[in-house]
């Protein structure tokens, strides 16, 4: 039941198309947009689409296991948050070269070894972002090379540490959740 579900688009052939897409306005990373789009069941929809460029993240793993998280002001919700290191990235840039020029920027690592963990949709409602979240180990310390709009705190953590904020509701970024998640499943410490 739950696979015919999943696939239900597939399996009766519905289709959308859009027929319009209107800017409303830009700012400097992201575009509002107005959509028209004729859905399955022939009527049309107005939609808000937030166009972004992407963005790429990495979760640093150190030699002894523990986990290498940022912490910085977040103006959304008016606090500092924990998070993996991450940005947007750069015209044409790969999203494994974005992962790796963030660990550096923002925590002053490079890392012998940067892997593929996952893809993550931010919020599938109303953005196309898209964020590829990488595994970086071979850790190597060095200076960071943080934006003059960043003010940004370098911590360790346990992966139990972690985790345990995540089911207590502590720890919210959901890249940042999403990453220990997996990476927690691959360890073995689900």
């Amino acid at each position: 039941m739950h696979e015919e579900i999943l696939n239900q688009d597939s399996k009766n052939n519905m289709m959308t198309k859009r027929l319009e897409r209107r800017e409303v306005a830009k700012g400097s990373i992201l575009t509002y947009y107005r959509d028209k789009v004729l859905i399955p069941n022939g009527n049309v929809r107005e939609w808000d689409f937030i166009g972004h460029n992407g963005a790429a993240a990495v979760l640093p793993v150190t030699e002894d296991g523990r986990l290498v998280l940022v912490r910085q002001y977040r103006n959304a919700f008016d606090r500092f948050m924990l998070e993996i290191p991450a940005g947007g990235l750069e015209p044409d840039e790969p999203t494994k070269e974005a992962a790796a020029r963030e660990l550096k920027e923002e925590t002053g690592f490079e890392a012998e070894e940067i892997s593929f963990l996952m893809a993550f949709y931010p919020t599938v409602a109303y953005s196309g972002e898209k964020i590829d979240i990488y595994l970086a180990k071979g850790l190597k310390a060095g200076g960071r090379e943080l934006d003059a709009d960043e003010y940004i705190n370098v911590e360790l953590w346990d992966l139990k540490e972690l985790l345990d904020m995540i089911y207590a509701g502590k720890l919210n970024d959901g890249k940042t959740v999403a990453a220990v998640l997996a990476y927690a499943q691959l360890a073995g410490k689900p």
